[in-house]
């Protein structure tokens, strides 16, 4: 599927689901990383009719270069910190000093996330589900690889990495670690994802409250055996 810009990330998200929907999944989950993967991953939701829950990862950008992930920390009981492999040989005091400043602040904006988005209600379950991962596009796959790590600790039977838009190396990494990834470009010559994008508005906390307020749940036939 060739598409050089999408409109919205509305847009990259019923396309998405266009393409995920040819696919038979075994009790899909649709899991979004929020912020900017909650409106792809509502469309995708609401396609194959499954549950959308949110999955709180938060990267950890590199000194100087906050965009640019080091590292991931993953919620989770006890919580993880993922590193992005593709920077094995980086080391020193500063890096080490930056990275655990980093996971405190995660740590805290994961907590708050939480309770804003959430609002105490408690996880979709995954265990022997589908697990299908949504984001508005990758540029290093590091905090999408801690979210296939989280759904694996909780028994996801199978996890999809999807996404609009990625760079090759990253699509291919994730496809090392997930069962599977769905992406509709992977451009060469990349950039950043919201040059993918004519709209990338930076979502709030209210739009993101909103969008999951018209989410679907679990029931008596979504997300469950059929």
């Amino acid at each position: 599927m060739a598409v050089d810009v999408f409109e919205s990330r509305a847009e990259a998200g019923r396309l998405l689901a266009a393409e995920l929907a040819e696919r038979a999944w075994e009790r899909p989950v649709v899991l979004a990383l929020p912020r900017g993967g909650v409106p792809v991953g509502l469309e995708v939701a609401r396609t194959l009719d499954c549950p959308l829950d949110l999955v709180l990862v938060r990267k950890v950008g590199a000194p100087y270069q906050p965009e640019f992930a080091i590292a991931a920390r993953l919620d989770g009981d006890p919580p993880r910190l993922v590193r992005n492999p593709a920077l094995g040989g980086w080391e020193g005091r500063e890096w080490e000093q930056h990275l655990q400043d980093s996971y405190r602040r995660a740590c805290d904006e994961i907590r708050r996330r939480r309770e804003t988005y959430l609002a105490g209600r408690k996880p979709v379950a995954v265990e022997g589900h589908t697990a299908v991962l949504v984001d508005d596009g990758l540029a290093t796959g590091t905090t999408m690889r801690a979210a296939v790590e989280a759904m694996r600790q909780r028994g996801a039977a199978r996890v999809v990495v999807a996404v609009p838009v990625a760079p090759p190396d990253a699509a291919a990494a994730l496809g090392e670690v997930a069962d599977e990834v769905v992406c509709l470009q992977t451009p060469a010559a990349f950039g950043a994802v919201g040059s993918f994008f004519a709209d990338f508005h930076q979502l709030d906390d209210a739009e993101v409250v909103r969008l999951m307020g018209t989410a679907p749940r679990a029931g008596p036939t979504n997300g469950r055996p059929t």
